[in-house]
């Protein structure tokens, strides 16, 4: 199949190219007829490759006679085209330097498209400036900087014709533009529960998601496969493990490739002949789930190569595990209605019933609530914030243990909502002066404190909610009159702060372009909803994603008044939202609805 080209540059002040689509061109000569006898051939169908087909934009060479600030523009125009090496983008610079600049070593998000100007009378010296936004590494990995940009591109004159001479490697671009041409894609490593794994007897299996940004139209498979071999970001290293071998590559010249029936194969060099088929299998489950992420068709099948082309071990996608799922498939919605009992939401979404167990009776009187994601117990807080209870949700099950309590309880203070890990652990703040992060294991066990590193002294966790991972925790954090949504890494066997058997480390802010949040969920592999107010803005309901930069996705059209919110780690199933003094549901129609017999709810929340 052709690609369309379009080029994008300026050819001369102030004046832009006109746009050009060179369509693909097909010469009929002859003519053909359908034969009707002979023998059944078989046709071999070449394996498709990921991005066939789609329009490229290219960038304008420069022209002559340009001045230092335009040969500047043009240069900045050309590094939002699709061209794989920046080549028409080299050409700007002069010789020496097109040879040494690196375009892949970092890219640097600003607000808006950077426009150079030329400060003073030197006009070989152009100054970029703008708000920056964020910053992507040599890694592909997304981190918010927000602060001021500013470089200075030095000119020189070969031949009578400007070019850049001096210049920072790496590529600067607008928000928009980089929307535009780079997505957002999951690699997924295996979590590392160090001597806690036998607690779950897959946990070998337990996949994480690490997202990375690639180009959306250059090589998006290949680029996805050669993060996924470089191993773990920094930030998830310490908490996950890859089945690739150290060294490990896609052989040269031969990329990924899926044929009709949806199989994934990928050749590999650098893999040790003698490597565990099991870790081969680990291999190719990273590849399906990361892969998928990028391709065009469901992937039926991956298959890891050698670099001869031969099979060295294959997964089936129903053979496969899927991301992030430790405990259960438990699904049903549940909140409290208006006795303050737990109540679940029937499949159909048409009634809601109490659940069984000391939890669903009216004398429960409790503020928040957590299922755990087996959907065999739950956990309570009192009203008043006071006691945590543990409870079964079996018919006839035991009455309700009390297995916590704080010393602070309040309107405002006592015990956060509960969240269930996916071992099987009940983790709660406790909101009063010390603020502590408490983790119960198997939810009735004694409450073991959690440390938290960079936790300021006048910081307080209020809401926290864990990945069915168990290796990330989404927190409200309070202090300095703000309330900011952050995750952090859960890290066992004293990897983390403190020392401690088990501590979260490495918190980091994950939207950063709200000034106020108020709730969140997660919302799938990398993904939270979240209720918050940006700078200078409204209260809104949008989802962020957990490298802290947004989705492409507009805030979600809601109901007023939204003080909570709820999402399954399964996104096919509705979002639940606290609104008022009830509960409504975002249905398949994109139309909120009051759950029947909700009024009033409050506390929604999905198991975990």
């Amino acid at each position: 199949m052709g690609t369309d080209l379009i080029r994008i540059g300026r050819r001369g002040p102030g004046h832009r190219a006109a746009a050009l689509a060179l369509a693909p061109v097909v010469l009929l000569t002859g003519c053909a007829s359908m034969p009707s006898s002979g023998s059944v051939q078989e046709v071999p169908v070449a394996p498709r490759q990921e991005g066939e087909g789609q329009v490229l934009v290219y960038g304008v060479p420069p022209a002559d006679g340009m001045l230092p600030q335009q040969i500047v523009q043009g240069f900045l125009e050309a590094l939002t085209s699709d061209d794989a090496n920046f080549d028409t983008a080299r050409q700007y610079l002069t010789p020496e330097r097109a040879e040494e600049w690196d375009p892949f070593a970092r890219t640097t998000v600003l607000a808006e498209a950077p426009l150079p100007s030329v400060r003073g009378r030197d006009s070989a010296r152009v100054e970029l400036t703008g708000d920056r936004l964020a910053t992507v590494d040599g890694s592909h990995v997304y981190a918010p900087e927000a602060g001021t940009y500013q470089a200075t591109f030095g000119l020189s004159q070969i031949d009578g014709q400007w070019r850049i001479d001096a210049l920072p490697d790496g590529l600067v671009m607008g928000e928009d533009d980089f929307r535009r041409i780079y997505r957002s894609v999951d690699t997924f490593h295996y979590a590392d529960l160090g001597r806690e794994r036998p607690r779950f007897e897959a946990g070998g299996q337990v996949l994480v998601p690490d997202p990375v940004y690639v180009r959306r139209r250059i090589d998006p498979v290949g680029d996805t496969v050669r993060a996924l071999l470089d191993g773990p970001s920094a930030w998830y290293e310490p908490v996950v493990r890859t089945s690739f071998p150290p060294g490990a590559s896609l052989v040269e010249d031969r990329p990924p490739s899926i044929d009709d029936s949806g199989a994934l194969g990928v050749r590999l060099e650098g893999v040790p002949a003698d490597w565990p088929r099991a870790e081969c299998e680990r291999m190719a489950v990273q590849l399906l789930h990361t892969v998928q992420e990028v391709a065009s068709v469901e992937l039926s099948e991956a298959r890891v190569l050698t670099a001869a082309g031969t099979r060295s071990c294959a997964v089936s996608r129903a053979d496969a595990a899927e991301p992030g799922a430790l405990d259960g498939e438990a699904a049903r919605a549940y909140f409290l209605d208006g006795e303050k009992r737990l109540v679940s939401v029937v499949e159909d979404g048409t009634s809601v019933r109490p659940v069984s167990g000391a939890l669903g009776r009216p004398e429960a009187e409790l503020r928040s609530a957590a299922v755990s994601r087996d959907g065999e117990a739950a956990a309570g807080v009192a009203a008043d914030g006071s006691v945590l209870f543990v409870a079964s949700l079996a018919r006839g099950g035991a009455e309700s243990e009390a297995v916590l309590e704080s010393g602070a309880p309040g309107e405002d203070a006592g015990l956060s909502a509960p969240s269930w890990d996916g071992l099987g652990d009940l983790w709660v703040a406790d909101r009063g002066p010390q603020g502590r992060l408490l983790r119960l294991p198997g939810g009735t066990g004694e409450a073991e404190e959690v440390p938290v590193a960079g936790l300021g002294a006048d910081e307080r966790i209020e809401a926290l909610r864990v990945a069915s991972d168990g290796v990330r925790v989404a927190m409200l954090i309070s202090g300095d009159g703000f309330t900011t949504l952050r995750i952090g890494r859960i890290q066992r066997d004293g990897g983390g702060a403190d020392g401690a058997a088990v501590s979260v480390d490495g918190l980091r802010t994950v939207a950063p372009q709200l000034e106020e949040v108020t709730a969140a969920s997660w919302a799938g592999d990398s993904r939270l909803v979240v209720v918050g107010r940006p700078v200078d803005g409204v209260p809104q309901l949008q989802y962020v994603l957990t490298d802290g930069s947004s989705t492409n996705e507009p805030a979600i059209p809601g109901p007023h008044d939204v003080t909570g919110v709820a999402a399954a780690e399964d996104e096919s199933l509705p979002l639940l939202a606290e609104t008022g003094e009830n509960v409504a549901q975002l249905r398949e129609d994109a139309q909120w609805r009051l759950v029947p017999d909700s009024g009033p709810g409050s506390a929604p929340v999905y198991p975990g």
